[in-house]
């Protein structure tokens, strides 16, 4: 008989008798620290090979101790139960249930943890021992015909070896046989289905039949795990061997991934928000189109304002026309009022295309993951790059907006002209007149009427005019709403064909300096920035992390491969 002990590092394999195997078992358990005090969940494997045993796995779980005795710990009870229970609760696992014969079932702890776990039963096998000492006049008949307590995969009855039969070395030949000379005088009827052999026979039967049955989900189980963990090792890459073929791939994906997502053909495709090229898009033509056109052509611009300006330009004559240079000067200050938004949009677009980094790091480019300091200068590397395209399309849209102020083409065809415009009001002010008055003849009534808000002096005082307040607002005359109304029309008519323009060239401008930009000089610029000699070594560090992980998924697949082939192994068993 070959015996193998095993004990953490220690391991010896020898061939020699039962009785020296326990003693070796002994000194091994003693040279645990405290074992004899408590217990230890650490196993102690013994591996006995031999062409007389069945292929047969036992754990021997100590009994429930109620009672410490000598130095064990107050919780021992506990600790042995939740040791029992650690190894019973896996569903995979057949208990072996041990009561002696003149003990009574019912209050058996070791039948009571098992059906806890299982209680159906479909893993539990009650052996009765020492049929041998019970008393004179009473037999375990009833109990091993399952009539006391039932269990579904059977009641198993032997008789164990006396302590005068270790003592004077009895082997275990003899002892079977006694034992089955035992069973034929006194259960003749169940001889054949008891003892050892019959226990040891019927154990490893239930194991295979057990194990074949758990088999299609374990295979299934193995398999799943095996495919997660593949593709887990395969995130990981390999280890570096040519760093200059390796770091020219990882940026050529990453300016790849990174051109991806702005055209929207990536691989990984966000659903819960809008991103790369998509986001931009809704920028230009949702964020930046709205706050366009909730833009008022006359906002903060009052008639008393455009009065004031049309007197300005005037000079001290007053005019017979609405003056041209009015209108220019009150439409560009409205059109400044577009250069804020267009400068907000690129900023929107500038966010947006730093936010791709982050994307395509966190879902295009795994193997960044493994080297933290080449994710870190490929990230600085292209924020540099979108730090200095900012301020050059910045530049450019103040010049769209510069340009529409330098020259006010009144002649644009899409722009009213002013003597249509001046035609048109007067002919709805000459409807709204009462009995067909015309303007000449109102201007001579203004003219003998007084300066209605300004006061008139009465005789005698002196009054210096140009301390005289400007007011705030008073009732415009007739002249003075018509000049307004036309100055207004000019206004919103030109605001608006500017507004078209400044809408069409700014997101076109975005494109071109920006964006375009950046997607076409990436690649080149992480490539000059990034493919030096001696920054090579520096940057594809693998992270302790990561070359950790990947030597534990490793072995964890070589551990699948061999369950796996286990599995096939025992398929092709022949089980009886």
């Amino acid at each position: 008989m070959g015996s193998r002990l095993k004990n953490g590092a220690h391991s010896y394999t020898a061939r020699t008798r039962s009785s020296q195997i326990f003693r070796k078992f002994v000194v091994k358990l003693k040279q645990r620290p405290n074992a004899l005090q408590g217990i230890s969940p650490e196993p102690i494997y013994l591996k006995i090979f031999s062409s007389k045993v069945l292929n047969l796995t036992l754990v021997d779980l100590p009994g429930i101790t109620k009672v410490p005795v000598g130095d064990q710990p107050e919780d021992i009870e506990a600790q042995v139960q939740e040791m029992i229970l650690s190894f019973i609760s896996n569903p995979n696992s057949l208990i072996l249930v041990v009561s002696p014969a003149n003990y009574d079932l019912a209050t058996s702890d070791a039948l009571k943890l098992a059906r806890e776990v299982d209680p159906d039963g479909r893993r539990t096998l009650l052996v009765v021992s020492k049929l041998d000492l019970m008393d004179a006049g009473t037999d375990a008949l009833e109990v091993l015909l399952g009539r006391v307590i039932p269990v579904r995969l059977g009641i198993i009855g032997v008789v164990n070896r006396s302590q005068h039969d270790i003592n004077t070395q009895k082997s275990l030949e003899d002892s079977m046989r006694d034992e089955q000379a035992f069973l034929q005088r006194h259960y003749p009827s169940l001889a054949s289905r008891a003892g050892s052999r019959y226990l040891a026979k019927t154990l490893s039967r239930l194991l295979m039949h057990h194990i074949r049955d758990c088999l299609p989900d374990l295979k299934t189980r193995v398999t799943v795990l095996s495919a997660q963990y593949q593709a887990q090792l395969n995130s990981y890459g390999q280890p570096v061997e040519d760093h200059s073929a390796t770091l020219l791939q990882i940026v050529t994906k990453f300016a790849s991934d990174y051109c991806n997502t702005i055209e929207g053909t990536a691989r990984h495709i966000q659903t819960s928000e809008l991103c790369g090229g998509a986001r931009i898009c809704y920028i230009f033509h949702e964020t930046f189109g709205r706050t366009l056109q909730s833009i008022d052509p006359l906002g903060g611009l009052t008639e008393l304002d455009i009065l004031t300006a049309i007197r300005n330009a005037t000079g001290p004559r007053p005019a017979l026309f609405v003056p041209e240079v009015s209108f220019e000067l009150l439409v560009k200050r409205q059109i400044k009022r577009l250069e804020e938004p267009s400068l907000r949009c690129v900023e929107l677009v500038h966010e947006e295309m730093q936010r791709i980094i982050q994307h395509c790091s966190s879902f295009s480019t795994q193997e960044l993951l493994r080297f933290p300091k080449l994710h870190d200068s490929i990230v600085e590397v292209v924020t540099g790059l979108l730090r200095k395209r900012l301020p050059i399309t910045n530049e450019m849209v103040h010049n769209l907006v510069a340009i529409e102020l330098a020259y006010i083409n009144t002649k644009h065809p899409d722009f009213t002209d002013a003597a249509q415009v001046s035609a048109s009001v007067n002919s709805q002010q000459a409807e709204a007149l009462d009995g067909g008055k015309r303007w000449k003849n109102e201007k001579v009534a203004e003219e003998k009427a007084p300066a209605g808000g300004f006061g008139s002096p009465s005789k005698g005082q002196a009054v210096n005019l140009l301390d005289t307040a400007v007011p705030v607002s008073r009732k415009l005359s007739t002249r003075e709403q018509r000049d307004c109304e036309v100055i207004q029309r000019l206004i919103k008519c030109y605001f608006l064909i500017v507004r078209k323009s400044i809408q069409d060239s700014v997101p076109k401008t975005v494109m071109h300096f920006l964006v375009n930009f950046v997607k076409e000089h990436l690649q080149s610029e992480l490539v000059g920035q990034l493919y030096k000699q001696p920054l090579l070594q520096e940057l594809l560090i693998e992270s302790q992390d990561t070359a950790q992980q990947r030597t534990e998924v490793a072995l964890m697949l070589e551990a699948l491969k061999k369950a796996n082939n286990i599995i096939c192994e025992i398929r092709e068993t022949h089980l009886w």
